[in-house]
């Protein structure tokens, strides 16, 4: 059985986020978020939330899931859209920079 969570438009660069889900891929659920719990990253906790969300769908979609046994399968942190921002510098002039967002995507199943 698997069940899957997806945060979309998520603030922060898909290359800083995978840092954080590289730390979980394979790994049982409840030392999953232990793990997370403990990363001094920014993006650990929107993939927290994603991680129990999850988890939420998996106990909804069959009630005898037990959630000691569930791991994250897959894991995938794609590129979302990017806002185009001006930065002010000196002499009137300003310099282009981007905000990049990310969607995240866990995918959960029991062994």
């Amino acid at each position: 059985m698997e069940a899957h969570a997806t945060a979309k438009f998520i603030s922060g660069s898909p290359q800083k986020i995978r840092l954080v889900v590289n730390l979980i891929r394979g790994r049982n659920v409840s030392e999953a978020i232990n793990v997370l719990r403990f990363t001094k990253k920014r993006a650990a906790a929107q993939v927290v939330k994603v991680l129990k969300s999850a988890i939420a769908n998996a106990e909804q979609k069959d009630d005898a899931t037990d959630v000691d046994q569930l791991f994250v399968s897959k894991i995938y942190v794609n590129e979302g859209p990017r806002l185009k921002r001006l930065r002010p510098a000196p002499m009137g002039r300003a310099f282009r920079f981007q905000r990049r967002m990310s969607h995240i995507s866990i995918y959960v199943s029991d062994k």
